[in-house]
């Protein structure tokens, strides 16, 4: 690996930064507590850029970069990081994007996750979707859960990421990690190949197709915990977006599924700390109950919201509720942040009038 890279990789590190971007006619950026940061150096040519792409891209991902035009991999800098990287062509040069993943495993404390999902997890089947936008932190909380369940309980948990990001170790549970294009060819593949191995729990990295919702929605009906993510934001958009991934002539038979085997859908998203010192998960987090249950059934998922907000007694909240009365009011996070990611402004807005009054 060449010199730069690796002292590019080791300032990632040691300044806590997310992501690396190495675009040819601009210096290293990096992304540090949210922002683009410019490192003070040259801009890099194609030449640099291409000879960074060879010194960490192994060959048959740079054959799908010749391919495709794109390629995603993990691989480990020494023994301090991990990384998730996308290399791909743009303007006839070679792009770089790598997104450090700690070796540490969070606990639920660190990033803020409520403790009653943990009973959640001892269930014995049942879908858990983590939803948010790209960089909300869902494989920081995916790997949360499993790591509990690893260090708390006996049980085969099968996950199906691309790439592998945190890596486990065996503990009370066996961690089976398989790896998109290495040991299986599709995720729908993966969860069908898991179920015969023996699992308690299967994290499906990515619901991308209506193959792989299906068979994770399967499985979760089979006796398995599935954790599976989704880029939406909101409980009720996580469930809707579900349904219309199928023909009409299914939606039904889908809402009757759903209504059974999703046991809670936890959305969130990462906003800068005032002061602009790292960032901050906000969640909402749904949990099942037999009203939502009927809900998704009649087709009325839009009250989906009145029940989180009068089901906080269950451990439910919804987003703009944790922004305010978790995040805001604690001086966590900043007026503008929070009305940049409330998912209703103008009720929000109103929240904080009456209160500053």
């Amino acid at each position: 690996m060449p010199l730069e890279i690796n002292r590019l990789l080791q300032f990632v590190v040691d300044r806590g930064a997310s992501d690396l971007h190495l675009c040819v006619e601009r210096p290293p950026t990096v992304r540090l507590h949210g922002r683009l940061l410019k490192l003070d150096t040259a801009p890099l040519t194609p030449e640099d850029a291409t000879a960074f792409m060879k010194s960490i891209t192994p060959d048959r991902h740079q054959q799908a970069l010749q391919e495709t035009g794109t390629a995603d991999f993990g691989f480990a800098f020494a023994d301090q990081a991990r990384f998730r990287v996308c290399v791909y062509h743009q303007k006839g040069c070679i792009g770089i994007a790598l997104r450090l993943i700690p070796n540490k495993l969070l606990s639920f404390e660190e990033i803020g996750l409520p403790h009653y999902i943990k009973e959640l997890l001892t269930r014995p089947r049942g879908l858990i979707l983590v939803t948010g936008p790209t960089g909300s932190g869902k494989t920081t909380t995916q790997a949360t859960m499993v790591n509990f369940i690893n260090e708390n309980m006996d049980r085969h948990v099968v996950t199906i990421e691309d790439p592998i990001e945190y890596y486990h170790q065996h503990k009370k549970s066996i961690i089976t990690q398989r790896e998109i294009g290495v040991d299986v060819p599709a995720f729908r593949e993966g969860v069908i190949r898991a179920l015969r191995m023996d699992p308690e729990v299967i994290l499906v990295g990515e619901m991308r197709d209506l193959d792989t919702i299906s068979a994770a929605i399967t499985a979760a009906e089979t006796g398995h915990i599935v954790f599976a993510t989704l880029h939406t934001t909101g409980s009720a958009r996580t469930v809707n977006r579900i349904i219309d991934a199928f023909p009409t002539t299914q939606q039904g038979m889908i809402r009757s599924q759903l209504a059974v085997s999703i046991l809670a859908v936890i959305s969130q998203e990462l906003l800068q700390r005032v002061g602009g010192q790292g960032r901050v998960a906000a969640f909402e987090i749904m949990v099942m109950t037999d009203a939502i249950a009927n809900l998704i059934r009649e087709n009325k998922v839009e009250r989906i919201d009145s029940e989180i907000q009068t089901g906080r007694s269950k451990g439910m909240i919804l987003l703009d509720d944790f922004l305010f009365h978790e995040l805001f009011s604690k001086g966590v996070i900043d007026y503008k942040t929070m009305m940049g990611s409330a998912q209703r402004p103008d009720e929000l807005q109103r929240k904080y009038k009456e209160r500053s009054q």
